[in-house]
C-alpha cells in the first residue's frame, strides 16, 4: 500500500505506517503554502498512484474521491471530518478516520488564560502602563484594574466533549462549579452536574460553546438564549461561529447586557465588517482561530490516527474506531 501523507506528520509516526503499510510518500500542505484545492489534490493522488490518503485541511471533494475509488482510507488529521465528501466515501467503501480531542488540551489552556486575562483586566491594564499613565504616588492602577478570580465561578458548557471535559477538569483545581448541557452525553462524574441549554444561560457566570457543525446546531445559540444570561456573564465561543446569531452577540455586547465575550472564531475568516465590530469592542477579548494552535497538537493527531489505522490492520471491530462515515 501507498499512502500519501500531506497533514504534518512526524518522521517516527511515518515510519510506523511504513512499517506497517509499506510506502508512505510525505507532501506536506505547509510546503505549498497553503492547503491543497481539489484539482491539485487530485493531481497528486493520480501522481502518486496513492492508495490511501492522510489528510488535513486539503479540498476532499466528490470528485477527487470519485476519480480515486481505490483509496483504502481517508485519515483526516482534525476534530471533525468537515473537509471530506464522507458520504461520498462510504457510498465507495471507503473508510474515513478523524482524530477528536487532538486539540482539547490546547484549546482548554487557551480557555483558562483568556478567562483570567478577561477577568482580571490584563489587557487594558498592559495598555495603561505601556502609554507611561503610572504617575508617582498614584492608586489609580490598583482602582482602575481591579479584576475579579476564576474560582467560584459557575461554567456552562454547551456541548460537553473531549473540550469541554478538559477544561472542566482543569477549572476544578480554582475552583469552579461546572454545569453542561449535552443530549448526546451523560455525566462523566458527580462533579459535574447536566441542566438544560436554558438553565446554561440563565445560571452561569461564564457560558462556554463546544458545538460541532451540522444543521442541527447551526444557528442553535440565539437570541432568545442569549439574552437570558446575566448581566455580568460572559460568552466564549472556541468551537465554531456558524452555532451563534452573532448580532445577537453583538446587540448584547453593545448595550452592556452581559460583560462581554471571548471568541476565537468568527462568522468570516478573514472578518468582515461586522465580525470586526465585535472583535474591536473593549469588552471583547479576541484571538485569531489559534485556540486549538500549538505544535503539539500535531503530535497529538500522529498519536492518535496511528493508533487507529494500526488497529483497522489488525481487523478490529469498525465500532470500536469511531469512523467517520458511519
Amino acid at each position: 500500500m501507498t499512502i500519501l501523507i500531506t497533514a504534518p506528520y512526524h518522521e517516527a509516526g511515518r515510519r510506523e505506517l511504513e512499517s506497517r503499510f509499506g510506502n508512505v510518500i510525505y507532501r506536506v500542505w505547509k510546503e505549498n503554502g497553503r492547503a491543497f484545492n481539489a484539482a491539485e489534490l487530485d493531481r497528486l493522488l493520480d501522481e502518486t498512484r496513492a492508495d490511501a490518503l492522510i489528510t488535513e485541511h486539503d479540498e476532499i471533494t466528490e470528485t477527487v474521491i470519485r476519480n480515486h475509488p481505490q483509496l483504502k482510507f481517508i485519515g483526516v488529521c482534525r476534530g471533525t471530518p468537515s473537509n471530506v465528501a464522507v458520504e461520498t466515501a462510504a457510498e465507495l467503501g471507503i473508510e474515513v478516520f478523524h482524530t477528536p480531542a487532538r486539540n482539547a488540551q490546547a484549546v482548554a489552556e487557551l480557555f483558562v488564560a483568556n478567562v483570567i486575562t478577561f477577568l482580571r483586566k490584563t489587557l487594558p491594564a498592559m495598555e495603561w502602563l505601556k502609554q507611561r499613565n503610572w504617575q508617582k504616588g498614584a492608586h489609580a492602577s490598583y482602582l482602575q484594574f481591579k479584576g475579579n478570580e476564576l474560582a467560584g465561578k459557575t461554567i456552562g458548557m454547551v456541548g460537553f466533549g473531549a473540550v469541554g471535559q478538559r477544561i472542566a477538569a482543569l477549572v476544578q483545581a480554582f475552583p469552579c462549579v461546572v454545569k453542561f448541557y449535552d443530549p448526546y452525553q451523560d455525566a462523566p462524574g458527580p462533579a459535574y452536574e447536566q441542566i438544560s441549554l436554558e438553565a446554561i444561560f440563565e445560571t452561569c457566570d461564564i457560558v462556554s460553546i463546544h458545538l460541532p457543525v451540522n444543521p442541527s446546531t447551526i444557528g442553535m445559540i440565539d437570541e432568545k438564549l442569549i439574552n437570558r444570561m446575566k448581566p455580568g456573564a460572559i460568552f466564549v465561543n472556541t468551537a465554531r461561529a456558524s452555532v451563534v446569531d452573532r448580532l445577537a452577540l453583538l446587540q448584547a455586547i453593545e448595550n452592556n447586557s452581559i460583560r462581554g465575550a471571548i471568541l476565537d472564531v468568527f462568522d468570516h475568516e478573514p472578518p468582515d465588517a461586522t465580525d470586526y465590530r465585535l472583535i474591536d469592542h473593549p469588552n471583547v477579548l479576541a484571538t485569531p482561530h489559534t485556540a486549538g494552535a500549538t505544535d503539539e497538537v500535531e503530535d497529538h493527531h500522529v498519536s492518535i490516527l496511528n493508533e487507529k489505522l494500526l488497529n483497522w490492520a489488525k481487523g478490529q471491530p469498525s465500532n470500536s474506531l469511531h469512523l467517520s462515515n458511519l
